[in-house]
């Protein structure tokens, strides 16, 4: 799995005129499931991304996760984080799960950060023309794959 996690002081998700959620302060994730990945890849990531520390503390440091501060979540799916671009101009996306399997750990993710942060996120429709509207704060962007744990 890879993400791209935003630390946030405003976000929100639309689909076809209709709002569908926001947050404030907090993530936004950015979640592509790729064909290999599998349930371990699932809490694993999960588990860093509530607790990254990159939320500022008292002194200004990042030292306070999204669970220490009690921050909102978005996740929205996102296929196009498996962009192959080596050849060519027009990207590959043949490392990206296909629907079936990418929903399935999609909606896995998801249920899984939601147990650890015990608050409901904000999600996107699998599949959809989304439009995103984020507030990066700091800015603060943070790539993660599950594939490199090192």
């Amino acid at each position: 799995m890879r993400a791209v996690i935003q630390r946030v002081s405003h976000g929100s998700v639309t689909v076809e005129d209709k709002k569908l959620g926001e947050i404030n302060h907090g993530l936004v994730v950015l979640l592509g499931v790729d064909v290999n990945d599998n349930e371990e890849d699932v809490s694993w990531l999960a588990k860093k991304i509530a607790n990254l520390r990159i939320f500022r503390d008292e002194k200004k440091s990042m030292n306070n996760s999204l669970v220490n501060v009690n921050g909102d979540l978005m996740i929205i799916s996102q296929f196009t984080l498996f962009a192959k671009t080596k050849k060519g101009n027009r990207p590959s996306f043949i490392n990206a799960a296909k629907p079936p399997k990418a929903i399935n750990y999609y909606n896995s993710f998801c249920n899984e950060i939601e147990s650890i942060l015990r608050k409901r996120v904000i999600r996107g429709i699998f599949g959809a023309d989304m439009t995103l509207n984020i507030v990066n704060e700091g800015p603060v962007t943070i790539q993660i794959d599950s594939k490199n744990k090192d």
